[in-house]
Parts: C-alpha cells; sequence; structure tokens
C-alpha cells in the first residue's frame, strides 16, 4: 500500500416494487467530497427508471440529489461511480468547513442519546489530559465492549440499544463513538463512505465511522469496526449528526406495494 491510492468505485441501488408506482422520491448522498486527502478525479451518477428533479449542497456540505420514481414503474435503479484519489493522513481532515458550529456536533440526537450504557464506557477516560489519547482510547474501548457482527443490530437501532446489545455493525459502533465522544465534550459526526477492502472488491454495503474535532488538529477519523484511523483505502462521502443526515439513499413512496431493494458495490483498486 503506498501512501496514495487510486480507487475506481461502482454503486449500483435498485427497488423493486410488486406493482407500479405512482410517486417515490429518493434523496441520494453518494457523490464523494474534495477534502484534505481526497481528490474527486471523476464521478458521475445515472438513473434508470427516474430522473433527477434538484441537487445542492446540504447543511453539511453534502453534496445532494433528490431522485423521483417515472410514474407507473416497477423498477428504479441508481448508480453512482467514479474515481478517487486518497492519500494516508493518518485520519486527519483538518479544521471545520462550512456553516455549521462545532457546538452543533456536541448535540445529541434520537439516535445517540446518552444512557447508561454509553456513560459507562467513557467513564474511566474522563481524566485522560491528552484529547487525542482520549479519543483512540474510546475507539478501543468500544471496540472491546461492542462485538462486530453482520445480521445482529437493526438499522434504526440506537447507539445505547447497540451497547445492550453487545453487537452491532459500522453503522453501531459510529453511533456508540459519536454519542461517548459528546459525552467527553468532543465535538463529534458520523461519516458514510467506502472502504477498499483487501481481496475482496464485491462489497454488501457502504462503510461507516466516526470522527471527532481535536483542538489543535481538527477533525480526526475513528473506524471502530476495524480498530483504526482511515488511511488511503477510504473514500468519506457524506457526514452529519448521525447516520439520518449521512445515509447514501433514503426516501418515500406512495401507494401500497410491495418493496425489494438490492446493492452491487464493487471497489477497486487502479
Amino acid at each position: 500500500m503506498t501512501d496514495t491510492n487510486r480507487l475506481s468505485i461502482r454503486h449500483a441501488t435498485t427497488y423493486r416494487w410488486d406493482r407500479p408506482v405512482s410517486y417515490a422520491l429518493q434523496q441520494v448522498r453518494l457523490t464523494p467530497k474534495d477534502r484534505p486527502g481526497q481528490r474527486v478525479v471523476e464521478w458521475a451518477t445515472r438513473i434508470n427508471g427516474g430522473r433527477v428533479e434538484v441537487e445542492f449542497d446540504d447543511a453539511h456540505a453534502n453534496r445532494t440529489q433528490l431522485v423521483s420514481a417515472t410514474p407507473g414503474v416497477t423498477e428504479i435503479t441508481i448508480v453512482a461511480e467514479g474515481i478517487v484519489e486518497v492519500e494516508d493522513q493518518g485520519g486527519v481532515i483538518g479544521l471545520q468547513q462550512g456553516f455549521v458550529p462545532l457546538w452543533m456536533f456536541l448535540r445529541a440526537t434520537d439516535r445517540t442519546r446518552r444512557g447508561p450504557g454509553t456513560l459507562g464506557l467513557v467513564r474511566d477516560l474522563r481524566d485522560m489530559e491528552n484529547p487525542l489519547d482520549q479519543m483512540h482510547k474510546l475507539s478501543s474501548v468500544i471496540h472491546e465492549a461492542v462485538t462486530y457482527a453482520t445480521g445482529t443490530t437493526e438499522v434504526d437501532m440506537t447507539a445505547e440499544e447497540a451497547v445492550a446489545h453487545g453487537t452491532g455493525v459500522c453503522q453501531d459502533h459510529a453511533h456508540i463513538f459519536v454519542t461517548c465522544a459528546r459525552l467527553l465534550d468532543r465535538p463529534a459526526r458520523y461519516v458514510s463512505g467506502y472502504l477498499q477492502i483487501d481481496g475482496q472488491e464485491q462489497q454488501d454495503a457502504s462503510h461507516a465511522w466516526a470522527e471527532a474535532h481535536v483542538d489543535g488538529i481538527g477533525w480526526v477519523g475513528f473506524d471502530v469496526s476495524n480498530g483504526i484511523s482511515p488511511d488511503a483505502r477510504y473514500v468519506r462521502v457524506a457526514t452529519g449528526l448521525d447516520y439520518d443526515d449521512a445515509s447514501p439513499i433514503s426516501g418515500m413512496r406512495h401507494g401500497i406495494s410491495e418493496e425489494a431493494m438490492d446493492v452491487e458495490l464493487v471497489v477497486s483498486q487502479q
């Protein structure tokens, strides 16, 4: 692995319904950001069975598209693909940019409200003087307390519920870290993106991790699930207070049809 990595990504999401839908609207955050250590060489989004109604940057500077399904269709496919160059900066992103003040990232959300489980995780960390060491220790404590296991939690599970459950996936680890960091008075945010997995180009889903703001350094990433800070294998796409702010695709539809979703994701090194 070199210090700079060039990644090719193709992410296709297909929604299928058992009968034609009259209206469906998806909010899509699938465009990576140009940021320190990350350069988008090329990127495009294609829609089969619908169209992009509007495109904008949200409050967290996430490139957001509102995609509508063509009335009467029974499926829509959203394909996002391109090439991104990433440098290994030890997880350091830098100072806060955009319109959201740092104090906003101390605010709890429904998914990141404190409770006995998260309070217990930070009990022995409050007296640590070095904030960066404190955040690395927090990541380690969560990694040991909540075992990574797929298929054991629900997408709407909160940080407290995941701690009580004792297992979770990357989304749960990110929510727990964000909750605990805020309990330690560290601004923290949720990150969605992609991870190049050694020896595995085809993946089941995108990845998630967390970032904490450390005085004198800025935002620093922590991938609790893998026990490391993001390196040149990670592509940042969207950030927010929790999953709801940074989810790749979310939406609504009218009608009584049953819905199924398929995801095809390939992340490879060029």
